[in-house]
């Protein structure tokens, strides 16, 4: 059984055990959160739409961390203008720990 969830505004394809990173949280680690479910897929039936709103994955807040840096570089030709800009993603770390079709 596995299930697509929204988080961070992505959609994950997750089943139990899985770990993801999805932007950062307000909730602590430690806190269980519940994410929405866009489908269900159990064996060989696919819940979407409605009937995928009354499932429900639950998820465990591992902790957070900081994604790779990025490095941007702006350049404008002729005028000697050059920028460099570094930036690094606060993300959080989050384990799930059940899915329920929620019938």
């Amino acid at each position: 059984m596995y299930a697509v969830v929204k988080a961070s505004g992505r959609q994950e394809k997750v089943a139990v055990g899985d770990v993801l990173l999805v932007n950062r949280l307000t909730d602590k680690p430690g806190a269980s959160i519940e994410l929405p479910v866009v489908m269900l897929v159990d064996g060989d039936s696919v819940v979407t739409g409605a009937a995928a709103s009354k499932a429900s994955v639950k998820a465990e807040v591992i902790g957070e961390e900081r994604g790779e840096k990025l490095t941007i570089l702006k350049y404008k030709n002729k005028t000697g203008n050059r920028r460099r800009l570094g930036h690094r993603q606060d993300l959080t770390r989050l384990k799930v720990t059940d899915i329920s079709a929620g019938k």
